[in-house]
């Protein structure tokens, strides 16, 4: 009986390293949805009305099909999302999304660690062979956004509480502006940084300097309401972000471009379950139904529904390409020739501001 005991605990001890092995080696099961276990790591709270409550929705997508998932929030950009990821994979996860562009390192080097663990990183550019990028053309919902803003301003400067002074806001930045200046072109966009995606106080902060200098509707690339209430109790106009959130703001909000990650983490999923899955770099926009434009509420400008319309369904049909040229920047020098189109990796990758914004990009 000890022999057969020793036998057993040897045969349990293998299995475990086994396990172990199949996790950061070869030979690992097939995923199935009864074996699927999916991870999300959050930079922020699921319920802080903004990124990571956007981002949650996509979790309790799968939560709905039936999909077992688990979460970390609030975890900072630094050697917490190491952990975190590690602590996900412990619990059992075999699929993993990192969800804050701060999360980009540390997702690869624990997936070098982790080869049979499928990785998502939402805004970053680095992949591997099984990790994949992912992303929202949010500058579509913003041009979106600059038609509402545009028609709705009487001061024609409308303000830009900006997070950090990357590609990712600065082509929002732009994308904003363009269709501010379809409508109205003389608006100008004041922007002011605040360095930090998630601070209440500085978000308030930065909104109340636009608003001080005249500005007297705002936008937003920052994931609270802090803007949205700063513009409200100063009788101006707001919109938001991520999440429609009229009820922050109710007699500011206007409407917010807004993300639909669940677009990308349901195909994503599929793709692993089917069998199909391999790395790659996904960036859509309005006719993926991965952005969109939140309803606008009854404050906006006569005409603005029409407008909206008609330039959604455009950049829809391709027929307006929101960085065709002639585009100029600050200093009124051509950036884009008449009749070209930016490439997906130059918008990608903008490190300017287009004419008609009040700003500097730190270097």
């Amino acid at each position: 009986m000890k022999k057969l005991a020793k036998i057993a605990v040897a045969v349990m001890a293998a299995s475990m390293l086994l396990i172990g092995c199949n996790k950061k080696t070869g030979g690992s099961a097939a995923i199935t949805k009864e074996n699927l276990k999916v991870g999300f790591v959050y930079i922020g709270s699921v319920n802080d009305q903004g990124y990571t409550q956007a981002q949650d929705q996509s979790r309790l997508a799968l939560e709905e099909m039936g999909i077992a998932t688990m979460y970390k929030e609030n975890v900072p950009e630094n050697s917490d999302c190491e952990k975190a990821i590690r602590d996900l994979i412990d619990a059992g996860c075999n699929v993993i999304y990192t969800t804050s562009f701060g999360f980009m390192d540390s997702t690869i080097e624990v997936a070098k660690e982790f080869p049979n663990i499928k990785f998502g990183h939402c805004s970053g550019f680095k992949t591997a062979e099984n990790v994949s990028t992912y992303f929202g053309k949010m500058y579509e919902a913003r041009y979106l956004a600059g038609i509402v803003a545009g028609l709705k301003t009487q001061t024609n400067k409308i303000g830009y509480v900006a997070a950090f002074p990357i590609s990712e806001c600065i082509r929002g930045i732009n994308g904003f502006a363009r269709g501010v200046q379809s409508v109205n072109p003389d608006a100008v966009i004041d922007v002011v940084w605040t360095n930090t995606w998630y601070d209440p106080t500085k978000e308030k902060q930065g909104a109340l300097e636009l608003l001080n200098r005249g500005c007297d509707v705002i936008e937003q690339h920052q994931d609270t309401t802090a803007p949205q209430v700063a513009a409200e109790e100063k009788g101006a106009f707001a919109l938001g972000y991520n999440v429609a959130t009229p009820e922050a703001a109710p007699k500011a909000y206007l409407t917010a471009p807004v993300f639909h990650w669940a677009t990308f983490v349901k195909d994503d999923i599929q793709k692993i379950l089917d069998g199909t899955w391999t790395s790659r770099k996904y960036w859509e926009g309005l006719s993926a139904n991965m952005v969109d434009l939140a309803p606008l509420s009854d404050l906006v400008a006569e005409g603005t529904a029409e407008k909206v319309a008609t330039a959604r369904e455009e950049i829809e049909n391709g027929s307006l390409k929101i960085f065709e040229g002639p585009i100029f920047d600050q200093e009124g020098n051509e950036k884009v020739g008449a009749g070209t189109v930016m490439t997906d990796d130059e918008v990608w990758n903008m490190t300017w501001f287009v004419n008609g914004v009040n700003g500097v990009i730190p270097q």
